[in-house]
């Protein structure tokens, strides 16, 4: 580029000076070319190292900055597969604790069902106990009132030695 540039410089002054035939030819634009070579040079002499450490400074921040965003973009990426991760145990843990609450609630159940089934037996048990007791308080009862009858009725006629006897048949 700089030897395009350079060539471009030198063969201008020679394209201006190609004119035509009995042209006059009193301009001093080979003397104004040479000087702006001379100044083109001496700026590049004296800027070209602050150029060069600009644009190497400046190619620095762009790659520090780049840095930075990519430490970022891969600490954003770990916490995205933490999160993941944390998600998938707290998935596996809630699957866990369904499995545990089922297990507990089919224990309870056969709790209760065993708890329930003894307390019916026992309420069964005490229904036959109290038949049991009603019926015998309803004999007596009938009996009571049959002996009752027939001791208040004048048709029978029993003595004291033959209820005596009675009473002792039915004791023994």
């Amino acid at each position: 580029m700089k030897k395009l540039l350079l060539l471009g410089l030198a063969l201008a002054p020679m394209a201006l000076l190609a004119s035509a035939e009995g042209a006059e030819t009193n301009y001093d634009i080979v003397q104004r070319t040479v000087n702006f070579i001379i100044f083109a040079g001496i700026v590049w002499y004296l800027l070209a190292d602050k150029l060069k450490a600009f644009f190497a400074g400046r190619t620095a921040s762009i790659q520090a900055e780049l840095d930075k965003v990519q430490d970022t973009l891969k600490a954003s990426q770990e916490k995205v597969e933490n999160a993941a991760k944390k998600l998938e145990e707290a998935k596996k843990l809630a699957n866990e604790i369904v499995e545990n609450a089922k297990t507990d609630i089919d224990s309870v159940k056969k709790r209760v069902a065993d708890a329930v089934d003894a307390e019916i037996a026992n309420l069964d048990k005490g229904f036959d106990e109290k038949v049991k007791i009603e019926t015998s308080k309803a004999k007596k009862q009938i009996v009571s009132e049959v002996l009752e009858e027939l001791l208040s009725s004048d048709n029978v006629s029993l003595t004291q030695e033959e209820l005596a006897n009675i009473v002792l048949k039915k004791v023994a």
